[in-house]
This record gives C-alpha cells, sequence and structure tokens, in this order.
C-alpha cells in the first residue's frame, strides 16, 4: 500500500534518498523537514514543511518518515523523535541496489544506488549502505551504522553501533569495529 513520506533532511543525503523514493513509484514524497532551511523554501517542486520539533504537527500529513541525515548521533536522535510523533519509519533501497531476499533490514534503514547487502546480512534500525557500498554474506550493521560510498565489508563483519566507514574503508572477514569508531576513508581493517 502507498504510503505519504517526509524525508527529514534537505541536504545531499536527502535529496538522494528522496530521488529512490520518486524513482520506486511506490510512495508519494510529501515534502521535507528541515532545521536549516530558509522558509518557504522548496527542493525541487517539493516543500520544506518545517522543523523536526513541529513534526508532531505534520501528522495528517503522511504516515512515515525517512530520516535521511548523515551524522549518526543525529539520526538516532530523530528516529526517536519520529516515533513519539506517531510516525512509521520507512526503509528505502534505491532501485539499483541489490538486497539479498535473506537479508534482514531494520527500521529506517537507506541502501543506496549501486549498493549490495548480501546472503543473510543484518542491517540494524537506521543504518545507512551508500552509493556502491557492500556489505557481504553474514555481515552486521548495527544500529546507525553507515557505509560511506564504496565501502565494503567482507563476509561475517560487523560495524558497531553508530560506527562510520568513510569512503573507500574497507573491512576483512569477521573484523568487528567498535560502537562510535570512524574509519578515516580508504582504511582497511584486517582480522
Amino acid at each position: 500500500m502507498s504510503k505519504r513520506v517526509i524525508v527529514i533532511g534537505a541536504g545531499g543525503h536527502g535529496r538522494s534518498v528522496a530521488e529512490a523514493i520518486l524513482l520506486l513509484r511506490q510512495d508519494e514524497l510529501v515534502g521535507f523537514v528541515d532545521d536549516g532551511a530558509e522558509p518557504n523554501a522548496k527542493v525541487w517542486t517539493y516543500p520544506i514543511l518545517g522543523r523536526t520539533d513541529s513534526l508532531h504537527a505534520m501528522r495528517a500529513l503522511a504516515d512515515a518518515v525517512v530520516v535521511a541525515i548523515g551524522n549518526n548521533a543525529v539520526r538516532e536522535k530523530l528516529h526517536t523523535q519520529v516515533r513519539e510523533a506517531g510516525f512509521e519509519l520507512l526503509t528505502v533501497i534505491h532501485p539499483t541496489a541489490f538486497v539479498s531476499p535473506t537479508a534482514i533490514l531494520g527500521a529506517g534503514c537507506a541502501v543506496m544506488a549501486g549498493a549490495v547487502v548480501g546472503t543473510e546480512a543484518e542491517l540494524v534500525e537506521g543504518a545507512i549502505v551508500n552509493c556502491g557500498a557492500t556489505v557481504d554474506h553474514h555481515c552486521k550493521v548495527e544500529a546507525f551504522g553507515h557505509l560511506g560510498v564504496n565501502a565494503c565489508m567482507a563476509g561475517g563483519s560487523v560495524l558497531g553501533h553508530g560506527a562510520w566507514m568513510q569512503a573507500g574503508s574497507a573491512l576483512g572477514y569477521g573484523v568487528q569495529v567498535e560502537a562510535g569508531a570512524v574509519l578515516a576513508p580508504g582504511e582497511a581493517r584486517a582480522a
């Protein structure tokens, strides 16, 4: 069933998530919420509906929300606000991404263009798998983990709660990254 969707975040990631929603043609994009937007601003033809502190007032406009903010701690905080306002947290999978039918995705995840989520992988709530990133078989991205563009997790590796793999970083087979860690662009961690 089609949902009316608000995207929180009108920056680069928010626009990319909104574009995926439009390409999927399953749900209706209602507009954006962004704390830094100018009054009466728009993204393309879609309005900025207000700030995150007024989400509860938007309940009649939409059924679901995607928190499209790259900052892991901010995204986690906003997930709580979205739930308190009574919205469903929507997971968005870009039409050019591949997600295994045996993978498990939590609420509010974003899997972007060209990304791969492999066999029996798990993305917990609020995870981001950005463009071209790979979460191989039996990997786990804990809540609010974030793989940047072309980041790669080899089979059985684990990205901890709120950890961030910046662009091009890589985890070897079975490697576990602690909660809150930040891997530099191109950094590799081996077992």
